[in-house]
């Protein structure tokens, strides 16, 4: 009879356990429903909203391209790089390019822009090629 007791208790001991880890388990799920309720919502990783397509966005994305390549905007984290004066002429021609091709059909507006972005872009150019000359 003392072994049927025994028995008995282990049973018991086993099915309080598991009814411990049960309630267990639905607390942390109520837990982890009530903080997603409560956290606010994330912005989404990655890049944002793409603006409209236009003339001046073509032209500020060939200037972004020229000003890295003469080293007078950097990649935040990433080490100084040397100027690169072959691909910044390449992008000031593309947009030399743009302009001649465009004679004409831009607005006053547009026009002055394009003009006064590859004025102070070949200024850039030659003055950081003027220091290249001069440290070499």
């Amino acid at each position: 009879m003392a072994e049927e007791e025994k028995e008995k208790k282990i049973i018991i001991d086993e099915d309080w356990k598991r009814e411990a880890q049960r309630e267990k388990e639905t607390l942390a799920a109520q837990e982890a429903q009530e903080k997603e309720k409560e956290a606010p919502e994330e912005p989404k990783k990655g890049r944002g909203e793409l603006p409209h397509g236009d003339l001046a966005g073509l032209i500020s994305m060939l200037t972004t391209q020229a000003l890295f390549a003469l080293g007078l905007i950097q990649v935040k984290g990433e080490e100084e790089r040397e100027p690169d004066l072959e691909l910044a002429r390449y992008n000031i021609d593309m947009l030399i390019a743009l302009e001649e091709k465009t004679k004409g059909n831009l607005t006053p507006e547009e026009q002055q822009l394009l003009k006064n972005t590859l004025s102070d872009l070949r200024m850039g150019y030659v003055s950081i090629a003027h220091q290249l000359a001069s440290e070499e």
